[in-house]
C-alpha cells in the first residue's frame, strides 16, 4: 500500500463535525485506500505546530471554530482570496525534507455563494449577518461580491457591528430579508438556543440561512419557518466547501 496521506480537522470541540465522516465515506467511495481523515481536539491554536510535527503524514486540515483567525498567525503563505476575507479555514501542509510550508484558504467562501445563488430569486434585498466570527466575515465578503447590503449583529459594539442583538425592531426585521445566522447558537448539543431577534415580525417574504447542519432545523430555522419564511441550513454549504477543499488538497 502506498504511504498514508492523512488530513484532518482542527478546532475546539468536534462532536457535531460532519467532516471526518463525510470524508472517510468519500475516500471509500472513490478507493482512496491510502487516506485517511481526522479531527483534532485542539484547547489552544497553539498546540498546532506540536501536532504537525507528531503526524509528519498530515498533508492538510480544515479549521473551524474558533481558530479560522487565530490560525492565520501560523501559515507561511495566505490565498489571496483568505488575505481578503480575514479567515482561513483550509490549510495545506507543504514537507521538503526539514522544512514545512503552510499555506492558508478559504473554501467557506465558496460554499455560503453555491448556498446563495440557489437559494436567492433575486440579489436586490438587505440582509442581517448574525456573528461576528470567521464565518461571519466570509459571509459578508460574498454578500458584497453579490452586491447585496450587509449589516453584521452582535452582543458587543464593534467598529464593523451596526446592531446589538437588543436593537434589532420589527423596522429592522422588515428592511432586511435576508438573515444569516453564522454563530453557534443552535448547534448541537445545545440545540434548546437560537440567537435572540423579534421573530413574530418575519414574513413569507424573508429567507432564513443557518450555516449550522447538526441538527438539520435548529431552533432559528424553526422559527423562521413557523412564520411561512423560507429555511436553509448549512448542508449545502458544508458539501460544497468540502469538494473545494479536496480540489486544493489534490492540486
Amino acid at each position: 500500500m502506498a504511504d498514508l496521506k492523512l488530513y484532518g480537522l482542527i478546532g475546539e470541540t468536534l462532536k457535531h463535525s460532519f467532516s471526518e465522516r463525510y470524508f472517510k465515506q468519500k475516500f471509500a467511495k472513490e478507493n482512496n485506500y491510502n487516506c485517511d481523515y481526522r479531527n483534532f481536539e485542539l484547547d489552544s491554536i497553539d498546540e498546532f505546530p506540536r501536532l504537525i510535527k507528531l503526524f509528519p503524514e498530515l498533508l492538510g486540515v480544515n479549521v473551524t471554530m474558533p481558530y479560522k483567525e487565530k490560525i492565520m498567525d501560523y501559515v507561511d503563505i495566505l490565498d489571496e482570496q483568505a488575505d481578503e476575507v480575514g479567515a482561513v479555514n483550509v490549510v495545506v501542509i507543504k514537507r521538503y525534507d526539514e522544512q514545512v510550508i503552510l499555506k492558508g484558504y478559504n473554501t467557506d467562501v465558496y460554499g455560503i455563494e453555491v448556498t446563495l445563488m440557489n437559494t436567492l430569486k433575486e440579489t436586490n434585498l438587505k440582509a442581517l449577518v448574525l456573528g461576528t466570527g470567521g464565518a461571519s466575515k466570509s459571509v459578508i465578503y460574498v454578500l458584497n461580491k453579490l452586491g447585496i447590503e450587509s449589516s453584521r449583529v452582535s452582543r458587543k459594539l464593534h467598529d464593523d457591528v451596526k446592531y446589538l442583538y437588543q436593537d434589532i425592531s420589527k423596522r429592522v426585521i422588515e428592511e432586511n430579508l435576508l438573515i444569516i445566522n453564522t454563530t453557534p447558537l443552535g448547534m448541537f448539543p445545545n440545540v434548546d438556543y437560537c440567537p435572540e431577534i423579534p421573530y413574530e415580525h418575519l414574513t413569507t417574504n424573508h429567507i432564513l440561512i443557518d450555516l449550522i447542519y447538526n441538527p438539520p432545523m435548529t431552533n432559528f430555522l424553526k422559527k423562521g419557518q413557523e412564520m411561512g419564511s423560507t429555511v436553509v441550513n448549512g448542508q449545502e454549504m458544508l458539501t460544497s466547501q468540502a469538494e473545494k477543499t479536496w480540489e486544493i488538497f489534490n492540486q
